[in-house]
């Protein structure tokens, strides 16, 4: 367990409560792990002394703001009508909210998941949008939710978006647009017009445009360009079927980009491209053991340092200082995970959420060398009712090592054979991180081992790791999780016959995948917003994107390796071997998913119960693809609950 003495100088403010104890030898309320945590998305103000966050305990939605020098809350907003995305402070006394809503796009057919952001005014407690469609804007559009740059004296921020384009309605430029703080309803400035193929600005501590990014679809050329105050000139240009660098911060010397790309060890790095002349130098950040996995940059995007994949995060960073800092942090605590999620100008205050042994995750405050506990994000949970993570690996059955996380009921015998559930994650492309995750602690309460292995086509683990996954849906990537449990079988882990399949998304359809394509291997399986039917799908990628698009190239890519014709993809879509499932099926699907179409489900569901199979769907009203509702969240665990209690108790 964490070390107390060090971390916990309890410090009693109003967003503190004491967790509720669980009686002995009784399970865990499904609320405990179901509904959303009680508080989440914590950040603090430039002076470190005013605190927001999302609380949701008491079946509200509510953005409270706290001040921790006065005591007592300040503002407090309703956020219940908007699935909320992130908070940050612009200053002290103003919040911008990134919130996506489900709604109609003038011009378009059906709903879209929009994205906006909001300004909260601290002192008057009113809220008003930064950017709306059609005023100044293309109406037709819903990614507004991004600012790319405070200004200079801090009055304005600036954000990209689609302009109008009189001339030419149907293809408007991506342009750069100028929103003042104390009036963002009015009409924002144009800044920078831009063109139809830029996708996003870079500006300097002036406030004047460094460069800009632009990828062309029909040419497939990814581009970075300088300005030169008259005209655009390229310094980067890479000719590419869908974007494989990544530009999203700036040198703190403001002479550079920072760019991610594949260093020669195969994991991702940082270097700098040069503004001056295009040059790349580097790396500036890279491990051999470790891939990049994001930057930590402020409201301006300059770059202070990054963040490294793995199932517990480690920082790098420009100032030795802090990278000494952070090492330190991290050594004294090796068992958990520390993220940082904010922290002040000056670097003097530090805010961590803290997930780990006996903790279900924890914000702490940072500052003058001691650790200042705030808030728990379960209070319905003590520290024994976490139980442990485990970090694992074994060889897939053509020699990869593939890296693991178990969680183990904590009061299980590590002598005697489990129950298992196979959790792998979605994406693919992603990784489970050793924290809370909510599903596996559930699974794990109930008495299951729960593996979630980091199957090849999982990132984190370098480039190679990745690339292995491509064009192996349903094969390999399939057989990885298999070889899971006929490896912790033979160590005597798990009962091989009592073994369950569930997943979200990606996860969805692993799960499908091994009912009907290894259907002796699992005893039931649950899909959670997955995918069936990898043809309708890329039928749909075609049809929103364009076969010329990045996003079309990207998917041929990772499904078929390039070769998606109707013949593969049908062979490695579970629903054309529903005629093969043993094992009972529950699906879940949200009714306005926007990722993957509720259709896939529905689908799903007719062809099983066409063959007669033991098949239950679920549709979670007014719910997205990520669960992001407290109430169809806890919803859905019941009928997973319900439906392991039948099958595999």
């Amino acid at each position: 367990m964490m070390a107390h003495s060090i971390y916990r100088t309890l410090f009693l403010v109003t967003l503190l409560w004491l967790p509720l104890s669980t009686q002995a030898n009784q399970p865990i309320p499904l609320e405990a792990f179901g509904t959303l945590p009680a508080k989440t998305m914590m950040v603090m103000s430039p002076s470190a002394k005013r605190l927001a966050y999302r609380d949701t305990s008491g079946g509200k939605d509510v953005l409270t703001v706290v001040d921790l020098s006065k005591g007592g809350v300040i503002a407090a907003l309703d956020l219940s009508n908007i699935r909320t995305d992130g908070l940050y402070f612009l200053n002290e006394d103003k919040i911008v909210i990134r919130s996506t809503q489900h709604r109609r796009i003038m011009g378009y057919t059906g709903q879209h998941d929009v994205s906006s952001a909001f300004l909260l005014d601290i002192n008057t407690n009113k809220i008003q949008q930064m950017l709306t469609p059609g005023k100044g804007i293309h109406a037709g559009q819903g990614g507004l939710g991004r600012i790319v740059a405070l200004s200079s004296d801090h009055k304005s921020v600036y954000m990209p978006a689609y302009l109008i384009n009189k001339r030419n309605p149907g293809k408007p430029p991506f342009g750069l647009v100028r929103v003042k703080l104390d009036a963002p309803k009015r009409t924002p400035k144009v800044v920078q017009k831009g063109s139809s193929t830029a996708i996003d600005f870079f500006l300097d501590e002036n406030d004047e445009i460094l460069a800009r990014e632009r990828y062309d679809e029909a040419a497939d050329r990814h581009l970075i360009e300088t300005f030169d105050g008259l005209n655009w000139n390229i310094i980067y240009e890479e000719k590419t079927s869908y974007i494989n660098k990544g530009f999203a911060g700036i040198t703190p010397d403001y002479k550079a980009l920072v760019m991610s790309a594949t260093a020669e060890n195969g994991h991702r790095a940082y270097y700098r491209l040069e503004l001056a002349d295009g040059a790349i130098n580097g790396p500036i950040f890279a491990r051999e053991n470790a891939s990049v996995a994001s930057l930590i940059t402020n409201t301006d995007r300059v770059v202070a340092g990054v963040r490294y994949a793995g199932f517990q995060p480690s920082y790098e960073f420009f100032d030795d200082k802090l990278t000494r800092l952070f090492a330190a942090i991290n050594n004294a605590m090796p068992n958990d995970s520390l993220n940082l999620v904010d922290y002040t100008p000056d670097w003097n205050s530090l805010l961590f959420y803290v997930e780990g042994e006996g903790i279900p995750g924890e914000y702490y405050m940072f500052n003058g060398g001691n650790f200042t506990y705030l808030a728990t994000s379960r209070p319905q949970l003590q520290p024994t009712d976490v139980n442990p993570v485990e970090i694992y690996s074994y060889q897939a059955r053509d020699g990869l090592t593939i890296p693991a996380l178990l969680t183990r009921p904590a009061q299980s015998d590590k002598a005697k054979p489990l129950p298992a559930i196979m959790l792998p994650h979605g994406g693919p492309e992603s990784y489970d991180k050793k924290g809370f995750d909510w599903l596996a602690q559930y699974f794990a309460s109930r008495g299951f081992l729960v593996i979630q292995p980091q199957y090849r086509g999982s990132t984190g683990f370098g480039a190679q790791h990745v690339l292995k996954g491509r064009g192996e849906w349903g094969k390999k990537m399939q057989d990885d999780l298999t070889d899971a449990i006929t490896a912790l079988s033979e160590q005597g882990r798990v009962e091989p016959n009592r073994v369950c399949i569930v997943g979200a998304s990606y996860g969805g359809y692993a799960a499908l995948a091994g009912a009907t394509l290894t259907p002796d291997m699992y005893q039931c399986a649950v899909s959670i917003n997955g995918v069936s039917d990898l043809e309708t799908m890329m039928d749909r990628v075609k049809r929103e994107s364009g076969r010329k698009s990045g996003v079309h190239a990207y998917w041929e890519d990772a499904m078929a390796g390039g070769n998606a014709t109707d013949d593969y993809l049908e062979a490695v879509s579970p629903i054309n071997h529903v005629a093969q499932t043993k094992a009972p099926v529950l699906l879940i699907h949200g009714t306005i998913d926007e990722v993957v179409n509720i259709e896939q489900s529905k689908d799903m569901y007719k062809a099983l119960r066409k063959q007669g199979k033991d098949v239950t769907y679920l549709e979670l009203e007014d719910e997205g693809h990520y669960l992001s509702k407290s109430s169809t969240r806890l919803q859905a665990l019941q009928a997973i609950d319900a439906f392991i209690e039948k099958y595999m108790m």
